[in-house]
């Protein structure tokens, strides 16, 4: 998954810190626990769209990069005395959701699914991490690090919207609607989710900022699509 810097994000000396036993770090370790696993799946069925061998390896090699991810968090909430299984899938229904509702109908869709929408729920975790004690803050990161992988994408779908102002415009609207998919499923999972909210707060400086935390969403979710030449 690919995340942007952000200039605004608070200094060391800044940055509020909950305490490592917070209840919350188990369901966020959880949530992400789940991601990945769907994630896995998705692109591993994804992969059959890909026109040629590369493209089916390149989302393959991502597929695989998720599951290892998935290994870091269970062995984490391991650590904890938590239970990954049970932990992890009371977030099922609101990420297979998700997927539900943005299931790409196009290989160049699920190229931009890849690089956007997997991008928008790595901004979000990694914005609560600033919030986290360091070593806690450590296995989000690790779990969200950047493959590599996903390079490919960018120059494969910058050439097909260059050569059609029609496909432009249609995965443009594509990358719109992953945005705003994304945003309801993470308000109803904090809806659900108390301990995660505390999270949220905590690195956003309390609840009057919430609006701003999905204002950060939506500037970096631009700054992609402008990279895939879709802005």
């Amino acid at each position: 998954m690919t995340s942007l810097p952000r200039a605004d994000r608070a200094t060391e000396s800044e940055k509020p810190r909950l305490p490592a036993d917070h209840p919350g770090v188990n369901e966020l370790f959880a949530l992400l626990a789940y991601g990945e696993v769907a994630a896995f799946y998705r692109l591993a069925d994804e992969a059959r769209m890909a026109p040629d061998l590369r493209g089916r390896i390149s989302m393959a090699s991502m597929a695989a990069a998720e599951m290892g991810h998935y290994e870091l968090l269970r062995d984490a909430l391991q650590r904890r005395g938590v239970d990954v299984l049970p932990a992890m899938s009371k977030y099922a229904s609101a990420l297979d959701d998700y997927h539900r509702l943005t299931t790409p109908s196009t290989w160049l869709e699920a190229l931009v699914k890849t690089y956007v929408g997997d991008a928008l729920a790595a901004d979000l975790y990694l914005e609560i991490a600033d919030a986290l004690p360091d070593e806690v803050a450590d296995v989000v990161r690790a779990a969200l690090a950047e493959t590599g992988h996903s390079q490919f994408v960018v120059a494969e779908v910058r050439a097909a919207v260059t050569s059609s102002a029609r496909q432009r415009s249609r995965l443009a609207l594509w990358s719109r609607r992953l945005l705003g998919e994304a945003i309801t499923q993470a308000q109803y999972v904090l809806a659900e989710h108390d301990e995660l909210v505390d999270l949220v707060t905590a690195g956003t400086n309390g609840l009057t900022q919430l609006s701003a935390f999905f204002d950060r969403l939506q500037h970096t979710h631009d700054q992609r699509m402008r990279e895939l030449g879709l802005l």
